[in-house]
C-alpha cells in the first residue's frame, strides 16, 4: 500500500500548518491558565500560613500570659512605691525645694507601709489616713499638716493631700 504524499499539496500544508499553530497557541493558552490558577493558590496559601503562624503565635502567647498570671496570682502584691501629691503647693507659695522635704517628711511617716502586703493595707487604710492627717511636720519656720484628698492603695500608693499651715 502507498500513502499518498499529502505534504506536497497546498490544501494539505495549510491544513497541517493550521493544526501546528493551533497546537501551539492553545498549549500557550493552557500554560497561561495553569499558571496564573497555580500564583493564585499559591498566594491563597501563602495568606492561610501567614494566618495560621499569627493565631500560633496568639496562642502561645495568651498560654505563656496565664502561666504569668497564674504564677503572678500565687504571690501576694506588694506595695513598691509611694507617691504623694500636695495639690495647693502653689496657693501656699511652697517652693519645689520646701515642697519636696514635705514630701519626704511624710515618705518617712508611713515608709513602714513598703513591701507589706495591698489586701492588708486595704482593711487598714484609715489607720494610714490618721497617721499623716494627726501628725505636724515643721520645716523652717513653720508647721504644716495635711488632709488627705485621696488614697489610691495599689503596688504603688498614691496619696494627695492638701497642706495648710498652723501658726
Amino acid at each position: 500500500m502507498h500513502i499518498p504524499r499529502y505534504y506536497r499539496k497546498p490544501g494539505w500544508q495549510r491544513f497541517l500548518v493550521g493544526i501546528f499553530f493551533g497546537a501551539l497557541i492553545s498549549y500557550w493558552i493552557v500554560l497561561f491558565m495553569y499558571g496564573t490558577m497555580y500564583e493564585r493558590l499559591l498566594e491563597e496559601n501563602s495568606k492561610i500560613q501567614q494566618k495560621l503562624n499569627n493565631a500560633e503565635n496568639k496562642i502561645l502567647a495568651l498560654e505563656k500570659d496565664n502561666v504569668d498570671l497564674n504564677e503572678k496570682s500565687k504571690q501576694k502584691i506588694t506595695v513598691e512605691e509611694i507617691d504623694l501629691v500636695i495639690l495647693n503647693a502653689e496657693e501656699l507659695k511652697i517652693d519645689t525645694l520646701l515642697q519636696h522635704q514635705l514630701e519626704g517628711l511624710v515618705k518617712e511617716e508611713i515608709q513602714d507601709i513598703i513591701g507589706r502586703d495591698v489586701a492588708s493595707l486595704t482593711e487598714s487604710d484609715s489607720l494610714i489616713i490618721s497617721s499623716i492627717e494627726n501628725k505636724t511636720f515643721r520645716v523652717d519656720d513653720f508647721t504644716y499638716y495635711f488632709v488627705i484628698e485621696r488614697l489610691i492603695i495599689s503596688p504603688t500608693i498614691r496619696i494627695v493631700v492638701k497642706a495648710k499651715v498652723s501658726n
